[in-house]
């Protein structure tokens, strides 16, 4: 791999709240673009791929949570650098071996021009496989939260799930989320930036541990 060719594969990599790469692609829905989703926030994952045990758990769980996903205005899109035929064939064995249709469009990406754009190939893990990434976008096509995971090791659904429910409590509320915060939890007020705000923060009716640290409910 030459210098120049790295080089514009790092320029190339996502960044949390900046506009998310732009895409056109052939999926098992036809072709797509990632502008067709525009007003809609969208759940991106790579798996490394078809008919493999490890991806086909993580297909078979984001099938089982799809009308949850919808359910936030959620669109799910799964990638990896295989054909569509191998995608068609590997969804049919699916929905035959275990029962579960996949209700999401699969991109077909042999030219890995979407993987490299969203950084999904690390030479380290391979060379031709994409690693185990989720891309949440929102509806304004803003990259807003990036998780990678090794080869070897599936995801979590529940907490792409929780992710996508704290970001939207966050844009709807102006607050931030505690750490594993659950719909229904208390949420974190943004601390004070002035002087003035903080002695004036410990006199407000939050639940207040001291003047940079508050919560409440919604």
């Amino acid at each position: 791999m030459s210098e120049e060719f790295t080089r514009q594969e790092v320029v190339s990599l996502p960044r949390i709240n900046e506009p998310a790469p732009e895409f056109t692609a052939k999926t098992t829905h036809g072709e797509l673009s990632l502008s067709d989703f525009k007003g809609k926030w969208v759940v991106l994952f790579s798996h490394p791929a078809d008919f493999t045990p490890v991806c086909t758990t993580e297909f078979i769980a984001f099938a089982r949570r799809f009308e949850e996903f919808r359910k936030l205005n959620v669109q799910v899109i799964g990638l990896s650098i295989d054909s569509i035929y191998s995608h068609i064939a590997w969804i049919r064995n699916i929905e035959e071996k275990f029962g579960i249709k996949i209700p999401f469009p699969v991109i077909a990406d042999l030219d890995m021009k979407v993987a490299k754009a969203y950084g999904m190939v690390h030479p380290g893990a391979s060379d031709t496989s994409a690693v185990r990434a989720v891309f949440v976008i929102d509806p304004d096509q803003i990259m807003r939260a990036m998780i990678y995971y090794p080869l070897t090791n599936g995801r979590s659904i529940d907490e792409v799930l929780r992710l996508v429910e704290a970001l939207q409590t966050t844009d709807a509320n102006g607050v931030a989320t505690p750490e594993n915060w659950r719909p229904g939890e208390k949420v974190i007020v943004p601390p004070p930036v002035t002087q003035d705000e903080a002695e004036k923060r410990v006199k407000e009716p939050f639940e207040i541990t001291d003047w940079y640290f508050s919560k409440k409910e919604l």
